[in-house]
């Protein structure tokens, strides 16, 4: 994966919260340790393991689900980390601590997958390994000898997707991939979308953007880099993987979408596009549920999973799920 090996004379270029290090002459540096090192809360109370869904990239998923037996089949969750496309892992301990919590407080099978991380693999690549991802579950569900430890306890028919920053656009591209019905996954059936501060962009600024405090968690310097870094080589943030609504995208008015749930930090600098995305497809007459956390940064519940904002935006999620259900 990585190139340790930089030549004498290159210099640094590019460097992301301490784990990623491109240089001059092209090298990558990848530092096997996570960016946040919190302690892991595993207390036994949910289960975990861990699959290869994609052997051909060396790709895995980590299953959660609750300890204790259970009399109804639960929901399927996927829970898609961020990382600006470029770092990120579910085995990062932010990532697995927010894991554990959604399988307890959902009560739900959580999915966390890995995906193809930037500048080795640019996008589209992380999308099409959300959607091989998915694609995985479906050859669960119809599989002769499937994995019990999953099929036992998951209902096939109660999917939800969930993306947290890149793993939020990951999850829009899905959306728009599988449409309504989800009917090419069948008897997998996708019944909402979670974007949980959407990672999009644009090559005109926001107003977040813009005026967003450059001492954020998510500052603007670093968005950019994030994109550089991604985006596909001789493309711009135009791009229709990363600007829903821009100049060369196409319209997403025809297009039958599952319901869909929107959640921005107020003080987060990609709130107008989360924002902005919810109120599009509203006006397109589309199911979109729009949540703005006041004062929140970005990631705000996965840097405090247990703080009074995580927790009501588990319950915003729990009652979500209900609602898209049946």
């Amino acid at each position: 994966m990585s190139n340790t090996c930089t030549a004498a004379t290159a210099s640094l270029v590019d460097e992301c919260r301490g784990v990623l290090f491109v240089y001059s002459d092209g090298s990558i540096v990848r530092l096997p340790k996570p960016s946040f090192s919190v302690p892991v809360h595993d207390d036994g109370s949910v289960v975990w393991k861990d699959v290869v869904f994609d052997p051909v990239h060396d790709l895995s998923l980590r299953l959660y689900k609750p300890a204790l037996p259970v009399s109804t089949k639960l929901p399927i969750f996927y829970y898609i980390h961020g990382g600006g496309f470029c770092i990120g892992s579910r085995t990062w301990p932010n990532c697995q601590n927010y894991c554990f919590k959604l399988a307890s407080e959902l009560q739900a099978v959580i999915i966390s997958p890995d995906y193809r991380l930037a500048p080795e693999n640019r996008l589209p690549a992380a999308i099409e390994d959300g959607y091989m991802a998915v694609k995985w579950l479906q050859a669960q569900a119809v599989a002769n000898e499937p994995d019990t430890w999953l099929t036992e306890v998951a209902d096939f028919g109660k999917v939800f997707i969930s993306g947290d920053s890149a793993g939020g656009n990951i999850a829009h591209n899905l959306a728009v991939r599988l449409k309504a019905g989800s009917l090419e996954l069948a008897p997998v059936r996708v019944k909402g979308y979670i974007l949980l501060a959407p990672f999009f962009g644009g090559t005109v600024r926001k107003k977040s953007e813009a005026e967003g405090p450059r001492e954020a968690f998510l500052n603007l310097e670093l968005i950019d880099r994030f994109w550089r870094l991604s985006i596909p080589i001789g493309e711009t943030t135009d791009h229709p993987l990363i600007n829903p609504f821009g100049p060369v995208s196409p319209s997403l008015e025809a297009v039958d979408l599952d319901p869909i749930l929107v959640v921005v930090g107020g003080s987060d600098l990609l709130k107008d596009r989360g924002e902005d995305y919810a109120k599009t497809l509203k006006n397109f007459g589309k199911k979109v549920e729009y949540v703005e956390f006041e004062g929140k940064q970005h990631g705000f519940f996965t840097i405090d999973p247990n703080s009074e904002g995580a927790n009501r935006l588990m319950q915003i999620i729990k009652h979500f799920i209900a609602e898209n259900s049946s």
